[in-house]
């Protein structure tokens, strides 16, 4: 099976020139498609577009989606087809999703959609778009157990493979999807058919190995810009770059923090072949270029010739340990609405995340949203100083008691084995709890070792993290027991 084209797999996707010339032009594209791609080629790429837009939705909702897409371009598509049907289709179709029974995949937006009429209905359903899964559930079975699905029904295993990769890999670029996922149905066809599968495998697996990464990583990267957004995504890499190499210099990481920021903003959502991968890896050798000669772990990675290997070596790497590092300068209240704490300055977080290089990346977007809350507050009340000289006290003790503790928990975690670890939690807690039963000091230490296990990770799930801290942190309990309080 070969790969798809992803020129207009936009049939599902609204765009800007969809917004100009309207339903013409929406006509256009999926005809095109259609009548270039052919039947079967057309619905899988509308398998894997519409499990990539909705990854929460079943399967069977998402084939519903496909069934009406591809009923519509049969009908409308050929040549002599009235002028009128695409638009009749298109415009019964999104009557039939605004019902409480349609069989589609459900969204909170819809509601709102549904009160608009006529080609704006259909342009806001055609935006609505499922968030990133932050724990992908898609696991590869055996290569014999592979050919026996696929044997029993060719079709059917196809479809529901294009859907569940799809769902889970849901923020990897539409070109890069396609491409991974066709390219491995391909492999399946051919060796499953094969005189010696075994072999076959081996040999295509292996000549995969470069797609299936590049699926991966932008997957990773691509979900973690989708939940954050451009901003706190460049504030995201510079924590990142600054935990991992702590020689970088300010301007260094600055410069690549915004480089990655600017470059995921153009490629995860681009519908050109090879731009994702392009720019990844040109943004690679900046890297290579500016951190290599400060740490001895970025020089190991870039050494590799594969560029692609190199900034997943990177991309992998685990917290520096802190260097011995004078306490962060305080920054002066009145100083604060001059760019000190802004999020257009990336100074200050660059200083704290050197010195708590194991604290989770969540904590920082407390920071983050905390600093950014009080300039917004404070910075345009008519007395700013006073504002922030009565805010900022308790948000510093509070932010530095969260850094604190989660640096502490985090490095007892990279550093023990889990065994070790739990005991150790066990112990801090049996001596702030001596009245506590083995079942509450077991549910507690089995609770934080959860957390630590999911976000004492670097590229830890960013939306997971930020609830656990919040919630941790909104408790009331003992600092001495409560891990981020």
């Amino acid at each position: 099976m070969k790969t798809v084209t992803i020129t207009i797999l936009l049939l599902t996707l609204t765009t800007s020139h969809a917004m100009v010339r309207g339903r013409d032009y929406m006509k256009e594209k999926v005809c095109q498609e259609f009548n270039v791609l052919g039947k079967e080629k057309f619905r899988a790429g509308a398998i894997i577009a519409s499990s990539r837009k909705y990854s929460n939705a079943t399967y069977e909702e998402i084939m519903n989606v496909v069934n009406e897409i591809l009923s519509i371009a049969e009908k409308c598509c050929p040549e002599g087809a009235d002028p009128d049907c695409y638009e009749n289709e298109s415009v019964a179709l999104s009557a039939k999703s605004c019902r409480e029974t349609a069989p589609f995949p459900k969204h909170p937006g819809i509601a709102a959609c549904c009160t608009e009429v006529g080609l704006e209905r259909k342009l806001c359903l055609a935006a609505l778009k499922h968030p990133p899964k932050e724990f992908p559930t898609y696991e590869e079975i055996t290569d014999a157990t592979v050919c026996e699905d696929f044997a029993r029904d060719p079709q059917g295993f196809a479809d529901r493979y294009l859907y569940e990769y799809s769902t889970d890999y849901s923020s990897a670029p539409l070109p890069v999807l396609a491409a991974s996922t066709m390219s491995y149905l391909s492999m399946v066809t051919s060796c499953c058919t094969s005189a010696q599968p075994v072999m076959c495998f081996l040999k295509e697996k292996f000549s995969r190995r470069s797609a299936v990464m590049l699926t991966k990583v932008s997957n990773k990267i691509c979900s973690h810009y989708d939940l954050l957004g451009k901003e706190r995504t460049k504030f995201s890499y510079i924590t990142k770059f600054a935990q991992k190499s702590t020689n970088a210099s300010l301007d260094d990481v600055i410069a690549l923090a915004t480089d990655a920021s600017e470059v995921f903003s153009r490629t995860c959502n681009s519908t050109t072949d090879d731009s994702f991968q392009r720019e990844l890896l040109e943004h690679t050798t900046k890297i290579c270029s500016k951190l290599s000669t400060k740490d001895q772990r970025f020089d190991g990675c870039c050494k590799d010739a594969n560029t692609l290997r190199a900034y997943f070596c990177i991309y992998s790497l685990p917290w520096a340990k802190s260097p011995n590092l004078p306490a962060v300068q305080k920054l002066r209240n009145e100083d604060i609405c001059k760019g000190g704490l802004t999020p257009r300055n990336g100074h200050y977080l660059f200083e704290v995340a050197r010195r708590y290089t194991y604290a989770p990346e969540a904590l920082f977007s407390v920071l983050f949203e905390s600093s950014r809350n009080l300039v917004e507050s404070c910075c345009n009340d008519t007395d700013p100083k006073a504002c922030i000289d009565v805010k900022r006290p308790n948000m510093k003790e509070q932010l530095f008691n969260l850094f604190e503790k989660g640096n502490e928990l985090c490095s007892e975690y990279t550093h023990l084995t889990f065994l070790e670890f739990k005991k150790k939690l066990r112990e801090t807690y049996r001596k702030a709890l001596p009245e506590a039963t083995e079942e509450v000091l077991s549910g507690l230490v089995e609770q934080r070792s959860n957390f630590a296990s999911t976000c004492c990770l670097m590229n830890a799930p960013p939306i997971y993290c930020g609830l656990q801290i919040k919630t941790g942190a909104s408790q009331t309990c003992s600092s001495d027991v409560c891990l981020l309080h």
